[in-house]
């Protein structure tokens, strides 16, 4: 039994390392998309590769925390500076035929992005209806008739939004089932919750990686060549343009775009190493903001001990009310990142210092996609004995624990753990 154990143990740590472990400069280039980062667009489940429930067990509660789904730039300005920058450059004659052809592009995407700064879009409402529609068919026994969900999400309206899709899909699916929707001040002590100590850590003003950063980021911004491509009089450039900001600007909107119903793309203006660099400082800046910095000694993934003290008592009441189906909840990528990190899924909470490393280890495409979640699976035996299953954005996914029954693991164990993280 113990040889059976360690083996289970080795072969599931090798096929997650797999999918969590080191990124590669090659698998950006192939998939150019993914240096977006936090706006990448939500991969579905190709097929169905969830591994079946030990004999005698049915599933009979899920616990849940979800990124709101796809979304415009988070505000109107952040399209419309790069808009008028272009329409100037075109007035004055100074661009390019290329420079010329990307204004087309933007004037083209401005009638839907124009007063949806922030907002989710249509896309982000289908990826929630997904989620929702394979979580109900891949556990129908936790949407029986009656079953009560909890359903709450922050005051933002793009996570009011889509908690909507989420809990109208499972309505449409079995309409007696009864659901709960808040969206309140109330709840966001340990919905969105972050500490003086931590804000301090992560301000990008006075955080004590910022200086070392900013070297990083200037390393890693060249936009010589994209602005030569673009502009075709050196004196604009030299009066009008900050070839920093501008060459960000261009990487925030085309990262974008995948997110957005317009079919415009501006890949094309930017080198592959470009995207690749320009990712690994966003990466690296949400690495430091939300995940387990080296230097930030555990007190950014602490922000999610409330959040995980909810997720043990909404587990508790859950287990003595037989009613309650589903504890969801609606935020962003700041809340789940720490808690991927604090709930220990695979490599969340690797904890490194220097900013060239950061990507090696750890992506934010890969935890906060648009739409990324975490799900806890809750099973239970005729004995009474509970056994639960986490997913990282529909992928089973592990935790630090012993388990002969990969990837199920014992709740007593599982709540004890982390009961003990939150006594630290």
């Amino acid at each position: 039994m113990k040889i059976h154990k360690i083996s289970i143990l080795f072969f599931s740590l090798i096929s997650s390392l797999s999918v969590y472990g080191q990124t590669t400069q090659q698998e950006m280039f192939d998939e150019i998309e993914k240096t977006g980062g936090v706006y990448y667009v939500y991969q579905a489940p190709e097929k169905e590769s969830l591994t079946a429930a030990p004999k005698g067990y049915t599933p009979f509660y899920i616990s849940h925390y979800s990124r709101h789904g796809s979304r415009y730039l988070i505000s109107d300005k952040d399209y419309k500076w790069v808009i008028d920058l272009f329409a100037k450059a075109h007035e004055q004659q100074a661009l390019t035929p290329l420079g010329e052809d990307v204004y087309t592009r933007l004037t083209k995407i401005w009638p839907e992005a124009e007063g949806r700064g922030g907002d989710l879009t249509p896309l982000g409402r289908r990826q929630h209806q997904g989620i929702a529609q394979r979580m109900f068919r891949n556990y129908p026994e936790v949407f029986t008739d009656g079953r009560k969900i909890s359903a709450r999400s922050t005051v933002v309206l793009r996570c009011a939004m889509s908690m909507a899709a989420f809990g109208d899909q499972l309505k449409g699916m079995n309409p007696k089932l009864d659901i709960t929707y808040e969206a309140s001040e109330k709840y966001m002590n340990y919905m969105n919750f972050h500490t003086d100590e931590s804000n301090k850590f992560t301000s990008d003003q006075t955080g004590p990686w910022v200086e070392e950063y900013k070297k990083f980021e200037a390393e890693h911004t060249r936009p010589e060549r994209l602005m030569n491509t673009l502009f075709s009089n050196a004196d604009f450039i030299r009066k009008q343009v900050n070839p920093h900001n501008l060459m960000w600007g261009l990487y925030w909107i085309t990262s974008d775009m995948q997110d957005m119903e317009t079919r415009v793309s501006f890949y094309d203006i930017f080198e592959k190493q470009e995207l690749f660099d320009l990712w690994q400082c966003i990466n690296y800046k949400f690495y430091v903001g939300n995940a387990n910095h080296a230097d930030g000694k555990g007190i950014v993934v602490a922000n999610a001990k409330a959040l995980l003290r909810n997720i043990l008592e909404s587990a508790d009441q859950a287990l003595q009310d037989p009613s309650i189906a589903a504890t969801l909840r609606f935020g962003h990528d700041g809340n789940v990142i720490p808690l991927a990190a604090i709930l220990r899924l695979n490599d969340c909470n690797v904890a490194v210092n220097q900013p060239e490393e950061v990507y090696k280890v750890w992506s934010d495409y890969k935890i906060v996609p648009m739409a990324g979640n975490i799900q806890i699976i809750f099973y239970r035996n005729k004995e009474d004995r509970v056994l639960v299953k986490f997913l990282l954005n529909e992928k089973e996914a592990r935790i630090p624990l012993d388990t002969d029954q990969y990837p199920y693991y014992d709740w007593n164990k599982v709540k004890s753990y982390y009961t003990n993280l939150l006594d630290r």
